[in-house]
């Protein structure tokens, strides 16, 4: 079936030959889970990275050093915002290209999610989910290289449920991805002098580093006390001698 319907002049289109092997999974899969990775694909992943980017809010922010825990909250405020500056610039490439959804003209396909009526192309999910996830990779390699790896599932997703080719997926990838690094300079700019100032203040400074961890840092700061003999008297009369 792939072969017939993606046929273009004789010749065979690898995106709609892929689009069907993804999306053909699903006949031998159970209808229960067919419903969760439908579920998943529209809701849970992008939740997911939400929720791994707060989990990285409270990690980063407990670090000792000041300097290091403001300049990670930064990448965590831009990782967000990132993601809805991608999807604005998605709106007129998917305007221009009007790429329709790939069950509009292939049949065959089944459909896992219903009330798609816009463009296929770029995949907004798949945009938002690789910004977060790059944007993540900013403030910490760790979190974020989890993040890119929700990411991809949820490119796959998108095509195992039949509302993307591959092809939009990867361009989601891209502008995601794009978006968040380009930017990242002018906004780490941007938004470091802000968490850094958060910090300082005594009413919100929690929210860029946690109570316990600037206490630490103050701790540590501390001189040491002088000991008896070491009086500034006595340095000096050392020094005389």
């Amino acid at each position: 079936m792939a072969g017939m319907e993606s046929a273009v002049d004789g010749a065979s289109n690898p995106d709609v030959d892929l689009l069907y092997d993804i999306n053909g999974l699903t006949k031998s899969t159970p209808e229960w889970l067919d419903r969760a990775i439908g579920f998943t694909g529209e809701y849970g992943l992008l939740i997911a990275l939400v929720v791994l980017v707060l989990w990285c809010w409270t990690s980063v922010r407990r670090r000792p050093d000041p300097e290091s825990a403001e300049v990670a909250v930064a990448g965590l405020v831009w990782a967000p915002l990132a993601a809805g500056i991608a999807v604005l610039i998605n709106i007129p490439i998917r305007d221009f290209v009007e790429r329709p959804r790939p069950f509009v003209d292939h049949s065959g396909l089944h459909l896992l999610v219903d009330g798609k009526s816009d463009y296929s192309f770029v995949s907004d999910h798949a945009t938002l989910a690789m910004a977060l996830g790059t944007g993540l990779f900013v403030a910490n390699r760790k979190f974020g290289l989890i993040g890119i790896g929700l990411a991809l599932v949820e490119g796959f997703c998108r095509v195992f449920m039949g509302v993307h080719y591959p092809t939009d997926v990867v361009g989601g990838f891209a502008l995601g991805t794009a978006t968040t690094l380009l930017l990242a300079p002018l906004a780490m700019a941007l938004l470091t002098p802000l968490t850094t100032a958060i910090a300082r203040s005594s009413r919100v400074g929690f929210l860029v580093r946690a109570r316990r961890a600037r206490l630490t840092h103050d701790t540590l700061d501390l001189p040491e006390p002088r000991a008896a003999d070491e009086s500034p008297e006595s340095e000096r009369k050392d020094l005389a001698a």
